[in-house]
């Protein structure tokens, strides 16, 4: 959710993965100041080729960039994000793959890439996963997450059997993988044949939100179905759209979902009481009992958002939804077999199941990560990680433990 209670998905292609370069994947065909031969020459390498250079080389020079791509970020940014995945990886040993999808293999892990090159040779488009380190099972993925500060809480399951955990029954903050609850109360009321999918609702004011998502910017009363509402909120983590089917499906069927949340905040909710300029509201917040909570929520309903950018530190975390990662497995079991759900893979590689449903979430100072996996085999896991801390978070450090998680469990089915 970085700074907006959002998911940490990708930021353009790369948030889940957090981190990383996004510039367009739109190519150009603009030419910039190279001498003939360097731009023949140039012309004629390969993508894996261009990623090579990017690790071996001591200095990253601007002629490897198309001007799309450095309208963007700077190579200086590319070298420091560079040096950031690699970290800890040990010695470089090469690019696997091919077409745009590539492994960039080093001694301790691997990096996913993705490289467009523009008919120059120059790269026009850039992405790389979270480090995926080399683990030689779930003891080993797991031991590095219980050295984070703060509260951690992990667990890893397959099918019904606890296959590894760390705190799995301590509530923490998980940001915006409460949706799954949002989204199992709507998805009982579609099997009930209260709701259709196809419902059709007009966008009202009283849901706008801030960011992540994209219908905070939409005009008010533009028509939505409650599946499209649904797919942004899941695969987009859109605030607003969540706010919308909370309010349509009723707080009361999201609560029965969960046993501490209660009232169960919108996302507007809580940015309202997060708002450092509402410090009178938040102190009374704290010290009121459930009914008074919902009493307040009906006095603030009416109260602007804040500026999106105050939210650069942890603030009120007890602002929050509260789940445990056991509970969220339950949520995410009660909805990954829904299409939308695979619309945003997060961590996980796709093409390395059959099938990837993901929900995640952050603020500063909060992430969550859980995935529902099914292997070729037809075995089902889910894996869930949370961790809370006073301070920000390591994202990548976060991202890279979970892909060893992740890692740890394909090797479990090639096993078999």
């Amino acid at each position: 959710m970085s700074r907006r209670l959002q998911t940490p998905r990708r930021r353009g292609m790369a948030t889940l993965a957090a981190c990383l370069v996004a510039a367009a994947l739109a190519l150009t065909l603009a030419a910039g100041p190279v001498g003939v031969s360097n731009a023949l020459a140039q012309a004629n390498i390969s993508p894996a080729a261009a990623l090579e250079r990017l690790l071996v080389s001591d200095n990253l020079e601007a002629e490897w960039f198309a001007p799309v791509f450095l309208n963007q970020i700077s190579v200086e940014q590319v070298a420091l994000i560079i040096a950031q995945l690699t970290a800890g990886l040990g010695q470089f040993v090469g690019v696997e793959g091919a077409g745009m999808n590539y492994e960039l293999v080093f001694e301790q892990g691997v990096v996913l890439a993705q490289i467009v090159l523009d008919a120059e040779g120059r790269i026009a488009g850039l992405f790389f996963g979270p480090p995926r380190p080399k683990v030689s099972g779930l003891e080993e993925a797991l031991a590095p997450f219980a050295e984070l500060p703060g509260q951690v809480s992990v667990l890893v399951l397959g099918g019904a059997a606890e296959l590894a955990a760390l705190n799995p029954d301590q509530p923490l903050a998980v940001g915006s993988a409460f949706k799954l609850a949002v989204l199992a109360a709507l998805r009982q009321q579609v099997a009930v044949g209260e709701r259709s999918w196809d419902d059709v609702v007009v966008l009202d004011e009283a849901w706008r939100s801030l960011p992540s998502g994209i219908l905070q910017e939409w005009p008010g009363g533009a028509p939505l179905t409650l599946h499209t509402l649904a797919a942004l909120m899941i695969s987009v983590s859109d605030n607003t759209a969540t706010d919308a089917l909370l309010s349509l499906v009723g707080r009361d069927a999201v609560e029965a979902f969960t046993v501490r949340n209660r009232p169960f905040l919108s996302t507007r909710e809580a940015f309202v009481l997060k708002n450092p300029a509402n410090e009178e509201l938040l102190a009374r917040w704290r010290t009121a009992d459930e009914a008074g909570r919902r009493a307040l929520l009906d006095e603030a309903a009416g109260w602007p958002l804040p500026a999106a950018d105050v939210f650069n530190a942890p603030r009120a975390l007890d602002v929050e939804w509260y789940f445990t990662t056991r509970e969220l497995c339950g949520l995410m079991g009660a909805v990954y077999d829904l299409p939308l759900m695979t619309i945003n893979p997060g961590v996980a590689n796709a093409d390395d199941w059959a099938w990837v449903a993901f929900k995640g979430g952050s603020e500063p100072g909060v992430l969550n990560l859980t995935t529902a996996l099914v292997d070729a085999n037809g075995a089902g896991y889910c894996v869930s990680a949370t961790w809370n801390h006073a301070e920000n978070l390591d994202e990548l450090r976060f991202l890279s433990l979970y892909s060893g998680l992740l890692e740890a469990i394909k090797q479990l089915g090639a096993a078999r």
